[in-house]
């Protein structure tokens, strides 16, 4: 394998990739024949759009081999860090180069990136790079598939559930769980599908529905392992598992999982059977099997497949209804009654290790979108501008209504209305055909409303992008199945009426998007441009105006591209008119004006401005059109069709009418190109508006603010668009409006303005620009400088005096004129060249001579920089024809394929090289030559000498930082040799450390034997020493008034270091303009066709990114040494604001050159050391703080030492500021400095060592001598530094050590010194007993920071002294064969009551500790603990490798001194009331390893703090008595007895006769621990007592506390218990329940969380049998509830309640007293117990509980004496909508509340009852049948008509509500009904009248039914509405309250609702009723 200094050498003409001559690079000819694969197309294309050849394939492979043999040499040596770092960013760098990866060496990498990531004991960092480049490699679906690839998921598996959930003494924060969560993910479509039965046996049987954190868990890896395809066998439990589990971050995880199913699966071949016995199955890893499982029918191979296609997608009807409740859910306009974010409070940390799921609003829309499909009976047409659901299939009818007023009302308003009058459709209808589209759009007519402006809130921007993700993907999806090789099937496919009625549903979401319009713009433009012309003529409401501007900005595909809407483009110019106004800087809002300018920037991007009616009248190729009159949008003159539609979008007739030809709509749009001539001149003399009323400039020199400059830079975005884009007349016209103004004002407040609006004149014309400019320029600047101007010396930025403004004018200009195209500055050169060195003679100020280096440094760039010449919206040729200037306007909006385009380049000439040299032999160097004389001169450093010296340093910079790309630079085989010698990376071999060799990259100059090379390098080194000599002489002066000199000197530094390559053109920049290129252009997801700017950015990154391989490594010379030098000196220097400078430039050096930080270390420790200046030592602080060294310092294992040395030294200073700095220091360095760990060298991995050989099989090098003796050296030096770094660890460690013993350390440094030692203990080293001994002594220091180090330290590191004993394997773990029946986890559960009794000889295994399995179902085996023996200890003695460790510990832990401090530091005050888990599990671990050892003195220093009752000495006594009970878990029972025996005598009096209030939390935590995870046979004498105490319960003893205490640690022990009190809660809850009434509240609350608890415990799925594979089938195929979701277990209890509430009620006491009684006592309870059960796990089994408590629930919402029940009875029934019941529970809710409603003789009951029936229907309308929303109208239609006006008027409002989302006939039928009740309803004249008091009440049920049908569409306007309101309603406003009441409110409504619309609203009136209802609207009528 060659060296990589040989692909330096290459020829140019080696088969390179050639570029066409003439700077024009093209992308329009065929790939040559030897690139068949897409890749190489894709390669040719890319090497086809940069001016110059590229490397040939052929040796760039050669470099792949070279990186990818000396990746696996890495690996297969362990040396990962540095070696597989390096090689690893090479692979980054050759990636960036868009060269092919083969696909075989694509596999074997990323297996071989895999396996490195399973490997024990890597670091954080390896890991997060290789799981980045995995999934790099792996990312495109196309290139890598399970065909080619497989691998294991078991061993991703074991480390993530060995690392998730770790007990306290083992955890350690890290990222290993996230990381193997990502692994996981990007892996997941690798693991091959045959693996799901053994992941399913896996996962399930974890899951315990008790525990919301294992159910998280269990989900996770379901949803992150389980592969996409073929979902079949698995895909109905997980659907079960959800419904049974109330969680917010549940159903996110599930909804994102989801939407990546449904879209995987709109493909039948996804998941066809016969793959799974086609792939091979060669993954397997050790352990993993196949189990033989029964197989669903439609995962059976067989010889037609149609895919996994249901009612709707991929799901049933009932899955589906339960996503479309999610969508509710999710939607934060009802996001307050979700009770699953409260569950989520359970949570553990440990599940937040994990990666968080998509947010779920995406994943909703992707569902949905990829769920759609031709699978129903159309339904006819939508003519609503949101169409709803589709009718019900029956017929309707109304009632005749009556002549005379109806004996009964309610009779004939609720009289039903599904009669049949025409035979049932026997199949549903849908819009468009589609359930999918049927059931969105009944979900957004739903939330209308809510996306109404006047109604934004929370939840507004969750809606918006709902619609936005919603149409984004409709619109990928529809483009994906245009395509030829689409999957989808054809039946399946989206259809243009889907598409058509889509937007119909989600126009008037006030979301409109790109995609939207581009989908259907004829549907959403008229609307936006209707709307648009009333807020751009005023301006004055900001709100609506913002929205119109971004609006039209997302419709403006719609009005510039032919393609998308042919007749948009004859609106563009009346609209930029109306955009003009608002580019206004005295009345600017920055938000507005950015929306105003962005959405200008979107349309000249896409035309050209010229003026069409002119030339084709010239040429007379026809007659132009009538021209719209300005604004033109409101009264357009034009056919029918071109108008704009009203707001009521009626689509039917728009598409009925005959559209305009194209010839028609041409002629249109030529007349509308009138206006442009005078729009261009308007907008440029609107900016330069603008620019004049800029701030003037401050005293700094600055001028405005940022907001200033936003919008100025946006303005000039704006123009540089358009002027690109100019006609050549409108040009011209443009370039003498600018020319104009800058000729004859000068504006010192616009110069910065000024010289950006010249570049974006000259970037559409450099020639004519300059030729315009550079006359008068020169000529000014020359008066100007002959008349002193600039002529004050200065090196400081400050306000220039006004004799300077003309001449800063015009250098702005001229130097705007450079901007592009260097050969248009040949014309002028020898006068540019004149004007150059009078402008260097004479410019004195630091202005002057800073622009005249600025205009040098852009000039030269223009010259020597390759860059696109120009960026029009099509290619040059086109642009230039004769077709493109008649026509221009068909071309508007083009895009292009990349083989169509062409782009321009600027390639230097051979004149513009020459001319480059002239300058800088005529002007450069004898600048440079007159700094050297300065330097000589023995002059003093006055205000002379320093502006002299910062003048032609000035120059001298600006000019080298003009040429980074003028020559390309090389490193010889010998430099490179030098360079690793020094280098930042230590201890490597040299043929690992990677460098990049140059490559072609448009340099100008490429021969070093070029004279002209010679010369510039040449004078770029005389350049570099100059600096260095100017450092040495100015760093020996330190004067003060050299400051502006030395900034001046270490910026000229950066340049010389760093401008070479990209520097000017950078990669990073340019990547983030072609990303947001991209997203301004986007129209659709995965689009292949852009506009023509988008490829030409992209070409600038392409080149920009060869650019970047070429500056990735720099030769670090000896030149560059001592400049390296000089900075660091300079940063250490004693001016504050030349050390920033300093320090800046030497991190940005660091980034480019290697060995920087290893040469400037030693001289910023130096200067750390006592005796030095502490501005120097400040400056070496800041430096080293900086993330170049401290992170270098830190992470690399022998530096570490050193630079914690350093630090401590830092002591000896006493200035509080470096004392400051050096905690900033420490506190951001060495959390760099992680626990070493060198695991990995030794630890064998067949199957890494597998991967590494077949990586290396493809490389015919790896097999040669040469290179196995490179691996065996990198091998052996991987030893070398493993040995090293443990040495210097060691050492460390002792110095560490010696710093933290020692009396004169600062307690500051002590904390460091505490938490260095902290981190130095190992899991790969034993603990030594210097270390042991001092973490033991901190346990009881007097300092607070380190006694808590000491703490959280000293119970690791005890740990890790038990793994080396060589006992980390408890043996006292036995694994059992379990009984797949119910009865054998019954005795699990049933065996934890029966007390442990152990027998001689009798030791089988019966502990377990943590929760059981076999909630859902049960794994092969159990693991449970075996009881210790009677007297041999378990694990003493321990290895002799920890003696001295072990003898240390003895030593402390027998020491009663230890103990009586340690209980001294412990009962501290600190107002804590809970045990320290740090204090705790310290001691725990000293009884792990010593056992019973130190438990006489322990229990002395525990029985002298119970004597003393404060609550800080009773905590300090509990966490000793917890450590002590934790640590004998183990023990020989003979030594646990002695435990027991002592502690048994204190239990009663700890818990009960002693516990006071103070100290009862303590207790309970101390309890809470000692049953946390623990079997409670292992401390069977607390159980005991604690559940005999709750027994011998007195309910009513007269102290409350008496039974709080007993009750709050009963409740302690089931809630640490969890599922294993399942047998106990029967006992409890037959005991308890008896005391519900009691009289205390506590208890009370008490037992309503013990009935919310027992429920929980109790839920268990009952699969036939517990096996997994039973579980998942009865999931898929059985129709009983296998999840158990009804709530069963307390319903006899609730019967129970409902019987005896009836008695209770008459006993109720009266006023008052009322809350003393025994209905009020127990009602809230269960108000208590209903809420708490709502808000947990398995919140919809209370649905069972609440149903028959409905009655009595809503009568407690009456009660106006006792608020408190009253409000919790209302919580409960909101809340319970908030829970997603089951599905049969759905009808009987609304039936019991229609009971209520219906027969209750409370008003207030029916009251409460009729707005919950709205909060239900709306969260659970999917659910509920189109027949039961029948019945909820009429019910509703029946309380129109009660008795009480307030019932009345809830039921109107609820009516309202319901009938938004009802069929649109029942609409019509209650509208007929109502009006013709309204019309016979006649009021006596007389109120004595009989039936005054009917009559009313009769056309009040009219009126308010009215009502309800005009609100139900509150933002739009129905044909049957104008007539209702004017002619209906109107006659009634003058009637008796309170009909004229409920007239008038419903006119006040309607008037909110429309204003914003009404002048489109009010086309649908005619005057009449305009007039009609004005008078309604403001009562101004005098006449009835």
């Amino acid at each position: 394998m060659p060296p990589l200094s040989a692909f330096a050498k290459l020829s140019l003409d080696e088969r390179g990739f050639r570029s066409p001559p003439n700077g024009q690079a093209r992308l329009n000819g065929k790939p040559p024949p030897s690139l068949e694969h897409k890749s190489q197309t894709k390669l040719q294309l890319y090497a086809s759009s940069v001016p110059y050849s590229i490397e040939p394939e052929s040796k760039m492979m050669e470099l792949l081999d070279l990186i990818v043999l000396r990746l696996s040499q890495c690996a297969e040596a362990r040396d990962f860090d540095p070696g597989f770092v390096q090689w690893d960013s090479m692979l980054t760098y050759w990636m960036m180069l868009k060269y092919p990866l083969p696909k075989d060496k694509r596999i074997a990498i990323a297996r071989l990136y895999f396996h490195i990531a399973l490997l024990p004991g890597i670091s954080m960092q390896t890991l997060a790079m290789v799981a980045d480049g995995f999934k790099v490699l792996t990312r495109s679906k196309n290139k890598l598939t399970v065909d080619d690839l497989r691998l294991p998921w078991k061993p991703i598996y074991d480390l993530l559930n060995q690392d998730l959930f770790l007990s306290r003494r083992q955890f350690e924060y890290t990222q290993l769980s996230w990381c193997m969560g990502y692994m996981a993910e990007n892996s997941r479509r690798f693991f091959h599908p045959a693996a799901i039965p053994e992941m399913l046996t896996t996962f399930l049987p974890s899951m315990n529905g008790t525990n919301i954190d294992t159910m998280l868990a269990t989900q996770y890896y379901l949803t992150t392992f389980l592969p996409l395809t073929h979902p079949q066998l698995y895909l109905p439990m997980l659907f079960r598992v959800w419904e049974s589990v109330n969680s917010y971050m549940y159903d996110e995880r599930m909804l994102a999982f989801l939407a990546k199913l449904s879209e995987l699966h709109v493909a039948p071949s996804a998941s066809d059977p016969r793959k799974v016995d086609a792939l091979p199955d060669d993954a397997r890893s050790e352990g993993e099997e196949r189990p033989a499982w029964a197989l669903p029918a439609d995962m059976k191979a067989g010889p037609a497949w149609s895919g996994i296609f249901k009612d709707v997608g991929m799901f049933t009807q009932d899955e589906w209804d339960f996503l479309m409740c999610k969508v509710l859910a999710s939607m934060a306009d009802g996001g307050s009654l979700t009770t699953g974010p409260t569950t989520d409070s359970q949570v553990s940390f440990e599940i937040n290790r994990l990666p968080k799921p998509n947010w779920r609003i995406p994943s909703l829309a992707k569902i949905i979108v990829y769920s759609m499909a031709p699978d129903g009976t159309p339904a006819p047409s939508s003519n609503a501008p949101t169409p709803f659901f589709t009718p019900l299939p029956s017929g309707l009818n109304t009632p005749t209504g009556p002549s005379h007023p109806h004996p009964n009302l309610s009779d004939y308003l609720s009289a039903s209305l599904s009669k049949t009058a025409r035979p049932a459709q026997t199949k549903p209808q849908f819009i468009a055909g589609c359930h999918a589209l049927d059931s969105l759009a009944k979900l957004i007519a739903s939330m209308e409303s809510f996306f109404h402006p006047t109604n934004s809130g929370g939840w507004t921007t969750d809606l918006s992008a709902f619609v936005k993700y919603l149409v984004a993907d409709f619109n990928k999806r529809w483009h994906e199945e245009q395509k030829p090789d689409c999957k989808t099937p054809l039946h399946r496919r989206l259809t243009k009426t889907m598409k058509r009625e889509l937007v119909k549903s989600l126009r008037n979401c006030d979301a409109i998007g790109h995609s939207m319009a581009t989908m259907e713009p004829d549907l959403i433009l008229h609307p936006v441009l209707e709307r648009a012309v009333p807020a751009l003529e005023t301006l004055t409401e900001t709100e609506r105006t913002l929205a119109v501007i971004k609006a039209l900005g997302a419709v403006a595909p719609a009005l510039v591209c032919r393609r998308v809407y042919y007749s948009g483009a004859k609106f563009l110019v009346p609209i930029l008119q109306l955009l003009i106004p608002g580019i206004d800087l005295h009345r600017m809002i920055p938000r507005r004006l950015f929306a105003q300018l962005a959405s200008l920037l979107r349309f000249p991007e896409s035309i050209k401005f010229s003026d069409l009616a002119a030339k084709t009248e010239t040429n007379g190729t026809g007659t132009p059109g009538s021209l719209p009159s300005t604004p033109g949008l409101s009264r357009p003159q034009r056919p029918k069709m071109a108008s704009f539609p009203s707001f009521e979008f009626r689509d039917e007739v728009l598409d009925s009418d005959v559209p305009l030809t194209s010839q028609e709509e041409d002629d249109m749009l030529r007349d509308t190109t009138t206006d442009l001539p005078d729009w261009v001149a308007n907008l440029i003399r609107r900016v330069i508006l603008l620019l004049e009323n800029l701030p003037e400039e401050s005293a700094n020199g600055t001028s405005g603010g940022t907001t200033e400059i936003q919008v100025v830079d946006a303005v000039m975005a704006a123009c540089n668009q358009i002027c690109s884009h100019l006609s050549e007349p409108l040009y011209n016209l443009v370039l003498n409006i600018v020319f104009d103004y800058a000729s004859t004002n000068v504006r010192p407040n616009a110069v910065r303005a000024m010289h950006q609006l010249v570049e974006c004149v000259a970037n559409a014309n450099a020639p004519m620009t300059l030729g315009k400019f550079f006359d008068f320029c020169d000529r000014n600047i020359r008066i100007e400088l002959e008349n002193g101007a600039s002529s004050i010396r200065t090196t400081q930025v400050s306000k220039p005096p006004p004799s300077d403004a003309t001449l800063h004018w015009n250098l702005a200009i001229l130097r705007g004129t450079v901007y592009n195209d260097g050969n248009a500055i040949l014309a002028y050169k020898d006068r540019w060249l004149s004007l150059l060195q009078l402008l260097h003679e004479r410019t004195l100020s630091k202005r002057g001579y800073s622009w005249t280096g600025k205009l040098l440094s852009s000039m030269l760039l223009t010259l020597t920089h390759t860059y696109p010449l120009e960026n029009r919206f099509v290619n040059p040729e086109e642009w230039n024809s004769a077709d493109f200037q008649q026509n221009h306007h068909r071309y508007w909006g083009k895009l292009y394929k990349p083989d169509e385009v062409t782009i321009s380049w600027h390639v230097p000439s051979e004149q513009e090289i020459e001319f480059t040299l002239v300058i800088f032999r005529d002007l450069v160097a004898p600048a440079l030559h007159s700094l050297r004389m300065l330097l000589q001169s023995n002059t003093s450093r006055d205000m002379v000498w320093r502006n002299e010296f910062c003048r032609h340093l000035s120059l001298v910079r600006n000019a080298f930082s003009g040429i980074p790309t003028l020559c390309k630079e090389y490193i010889s085989d010998s430099e490179q040799q030098d360079a690793i010698k020094t280098s930042d990376i230590l201890h490597e071999i040299p043929e690992m450390i990677a460098s990049c060799p140059p490559i072609r990259a448009g340099f100008c100059l490429t021969d070093p034997r070029d004279s002209r090379y010679q010369y510039i390098q040449k004078l770029r080194v005389e350049f570099g020493e100059f600096l260095h000599e100017a450092s040495v002489n100015l760093l020996s002066q330190g004067q003060e008034n050299t400051v502006d000199a030395v900034q001046m000197l270490v910026r000229s530094i950066r340049t010389f270091m760093m401008e070479y390559a990209d520097s000017r053109d950078s990669y990073f920049v340019n990547e983030e303009q072609l990303t947001a290129e991209k997203n301004v252009a986007r129209q659709y997801i995965n689009q292949k066709e852009w506009p023509r700017s988008v490829y030409t950015r992209k070409a600038r990154f392409y080149h920009s990114a060869r650019m970047r391989w070429n500056a990735v490594e720099r030769l670090r010379g000896p030149l560059q040494d001592q400049l390296i030098d000089d900075v660091v000196q300079w940063s250490m220097w004693n001016y504050a604001v030349v050390r920033e400078t300093a320090q800046s430039v030497l991190e940005a050096i660091c980034s480019l050159y290697d060995g920087v930080r290893r040469r400037a270390l030693p001289v910023l420790y130096a200067s750390l050391t006592a005796g030095h200046d502490d501005d120097r030592v400040k400056g070496a602080l800041w430096t080293l703080n900086g993330a170049s060294f401290g992170r270098y310092a830190t992470s690399e294992h022998t530096l570490v030492p050193e630079f914690a040395a350093k630090l401590f030294a830092c002591q000896v200073h006493e200035k509080p500021s470096i004392q400051e700095i050096a905690g900033t220091l420490s506190d951001n360095c060495l959390t760099n400095f992680t626990e070493p760990s060198f695991l990995y060298v030794q630890m064998a991995s067949p199957i890494l060592e597998q991967s590494i050989s077949e990586l290396q099989a493809l490389l015919p090098a790896a097999s040669s001598n040469t290179e196995k003796m490179i691996a065996a050296k990198c091998t052996q030096k991987t030893l070398f530094r493993v040995a090293l770094s443990n040495d210097f660890l060691q050492q460390m460690t002792e110095d560490t050590l010696q710093v933290a013993l020692s009396s004169k350390t600062h307690w500051k440094y002590l904390i460091v010194a505490t938490r260095l030692l902290r981190t130095l203990v190992r899991l790969d080293t034993p603990t030594s007993a210097p270390h042991t001994r001092y973490f033991l002594e901190n346990m009881h220091s007097h300092h607070a920071t380190i006694r808590y180090v000491g703490d959280s330290t000293s119970p690791f590191f005890l740990l890790a002294l038990k793994y080396f004993t060589g006992k980390s394997t408890n043996p006292l773990l036995e694994d059992i064969l379990t009984k797949h029946c119910h009865d054998f986890t019954l005795n699990i559960l049933r065996n934890y009551k029966v007390p442990y009794n152990p027998t001689k000889g009798n030791r089988r295994p019966i502990f377990r500790d943590r929760d059981p399995d076999g909630w859902s179902c049960l794994k092969e085996t159990l693991t449970l603990y075996q009881p210790p023996d009677e007297m041999k200890s378990t694990f003493l003695p321990w290895q002799d490798s920890t003696y001295e460790a072990l003898e240390a510990i003895r030593s402390f832990a027998l020491d009663s001194d230890f103990w009586q401090s340690l209980s001294f530091r412990y009962s501290e005050e600190t107002n804590e009331t809970s045990l320290s888990l740090d204090h705790v599990s310290c001691v725990k671990s000293l009884f792990q390893l010593l056992e019973d050892e130190p438990l006489d003195l322990v229990k002395s220093q525990i029985e002298k703090l119970l004597l003393n009752k404060k609550p800080d000495v009773q905590r300090a006594a509990a966490e000793l008595l917890a450590g002590t009970v934790g640590g004998s878990k183990h023990w020989p029972v003979l030594k646990q007895n002695q435990l027991w025996d002592w502690f048994s005598p204190q239990i009663p009096v700890l818990l009960s006769r002693e516990l006071q209030t103070d100290t009862l939390p303590i207790w309970t935590s101390f309890v809470e621990y000692i049953f946390h995870q623990t079997d409670p046979r292992r401390v069977q004498p607390l159980i005991d007592f604690i559940l005999e105490s709750f027994r011998n319960l007195d309910y009513n003893a007269e102290m409350t506390f008496d039974i709080v205490k007993t009750m709050n640690l009963f409740r302690a022990v089931y809630e640490e218990m969890g599922w294993k009190f399942k047998e106990f809660a029967d006992d409890a809850i037959q005991q308890s329940w008896g005391a519900i009434s009691n009289h205390h509240d506590d208890v009370r609350g008490y037992i309503s969380e013990l009935l919310a608890f027992s429920e929980k415990i109790k839920w268990q799925p009952q699969p036939s049998t517990p096996s997994p594979e039973s579980f998942v089938t009865e999931c898929r195929v059985s129709e009983r509830d296998v999840m158990q979701l009804r709530g069963v277990y307390h319903v006899g209890r609730v019967n129970e309640l409902v019987e005896a509430f009836q008695t209770w009620r008459p006993q109720r006491l009266p006023g008052t007293r009322a809350l003393h009684s025994t209905y009020d006592r127990v009602g809230v309870t269960v108000c208590k117990w209903l809420f708490q059960s709502l808000h947990d796990i398995h919140a919809l089994s209370v649905y069972d509980y609440i149903l028959p408590l409905i009655p009595e629930l809503l009568r407690f919402t009456e009660l106006n004496d006792h608020d408190d029940l009253a409000v919790r009875a209302n919580s409960v029934l909101v809340r319970m909508c908030g829970v997603i019941p089951p599905s049969t529970c759905v009808i009987p809710v609304l039936d019991a509340i229609f009971k209520v409603i219906q027969n209750s003789p409370s008003w207030r009951v029916r009251l409460k009852a009729l707005p919950l029936i709205q909060v239900f229907y709306f969260r659970l309308v999917p659910l509920i049948s189109e027949i039961k929303i029948v019945q909820i109208l009429e019910v509703l239609c029946q309380c129109l008509d009660d008795e009480v006006v307030e019932v009345r008027e809830m039921a109107a409002t609820t009516l309202s509500a319901i009938l938004r989302l009802s069929p649109r006939r029942s609409v019509i039928t209650l509208k007929d009904r109502f009006v013709r009740l309204a019309q016979t309803s006649r009021i006596p004249t007389k109120r004595s009248d009989s039936k005054y008091s009917r009559a009313i009440r009769q056309r009040h049920a009219a009126v308010l039914g009215i009502c309800a049908l005009i609100e139900s569409y509150p933002y739009t306007i129905e044909r049957w509405m104008p007539q209702l309101l004017t002619e209906t309603l109107a006659e009634m406003a003058y009637d008796p309250i309170p009909i004229s009441t409920a007239v008038r409110k419903c006119a006040s409504n309607f008037k909110k609702t429309h204003q914003d619309t009404w002048h489109e609203d009010c086309r649908k009136f005619n005057e009449e009723q305009l007039t009609a209802l004005s008078t309604l609207l403001t009562g101004s009528s005098y006449c009835k």
